[in-house]
């Protein structure tokens, strides 16, 4: 197997907002914590950091804002996948300029593209900018699933170092583990511990926005303790995506007061059941 870039936790981080624009002290505040729970990688721009509806100059900005933070103490994946080569190839090459250490790229959304399609893509942006690329599998967000043979064809590239599983179908991440060379990262909070067991290099995390200490735990602790942390947190991540992330995540994190809870259009706020619920559920005391 490739060696991982890197293993454990990686934040999915959120983009905070404060009227219209990217509120920098809050984000850095956020990577800040991050970095004092010891979280080795943090994702910028990503789903959870509401990329879609990032101008090119407000992507940059937050990008930048994040390695200028992180300053080297944990490896930064820049979220550049859009449904446009040329776009992606642009948010590329400036993630390479601004100091990412990789990019985490979807599968192109809306286009619904074949498997064929999906190895051209990757790998002209692979041939095109000298930027590692971790794969991004999530159907529900995109109406289409990498099948894992195309992973693994697409494992032969020396520039494909990972891919992120976000379909929540243990099944899938047990198949990619057989077939490719990749190491692998489930991104789908609910079944974090028994991808873990699987075999797993790590998580993209959607709840280690808020428990990122217990997160870090959960990758290092033993399957029965690991097991455990999930179970604890199952409550909480349930309701994290009972709305469209990461609306519920930011209406978390302003509860905590870590920042504001303004998501952009078409999202909206959570619900007031939804927010109530979160209100009940932090802290959620996973300190066992």
């Amino acid at each position: 197997m490739k060696k991982a870039l890197f293993t454990g936790v990686c934040t999915a981080l959120v983009t905070p907002f404060r009227a219209g624009q990217i509120d920098e002290d809050a984000l850095r505040g956020l990577v800040r914590r991050q970095l004092a729970a010891r979280v080795p990688a943090l994702c910028a721009c990503g789903t959870t950091g509401e990329s879609s509806t990032l101008s090119d100059g407000e992507w940059e900005q937050a990008l930048r804002c994040v390695v200028e933070t992180a300053a080297g103490k944990a490896v930064i994946l820049a979220g550049t996948g859009t449904n446009d080569l040329r776009h992606t190839l642009h948010r590329a090459r400036a993630a390479r300029m601004i100091g990412a250490d990789a990019q985490l790229v979807v599968t192109p959304y809306y286009n619904k593209t074949t498997q064929a399609g999906l190895i051209d893509y990757y790998t002209r942006l692979a041939g095109y900018v000298d930027l590692p690329i971790i794969l991004y599998n999530v159907p529900g967000r995109t109406g289409l699933n990498m099948l894992p043979e195309t992973a693994a064809r697409l494992s032969s590239h020396p520039r494909v170092v990972g891919i992120k599983e976000a379909g929540g179908s243990l099944n899938q991440i047990a198949d990619l583990l057989r077939s490719c060379d990749l190491p692998v990262y489930c991104g789908s909070d609910e079944i974090n511990a028994p991808a873990l067991r699987l075999g797993a290099a790590g998580i993209v995390s959607v709840v280690s926005n808020l428990l990122p200490s217990e997160a870090v735990r959960l990758c290092s602790a033993s399957p029965e303790k690991a097991d455990a942390l999930q179970e604890r947190m199952q409550p909480l991540i349930r309701a994290l995506f009972s709305e469209t992330n990461p609306a519920p995540v930011k209406a978390a994190l302003n509860l905590m007061g870590l920042c504001g809870d303004e998501v952009r259009l078409p999202l909206v706020r959570v619900q007031p059941g939804t927010l109530e619920k979160l209100r009940r559920l932090l802290p959620v005391g996973v300190n066992a």
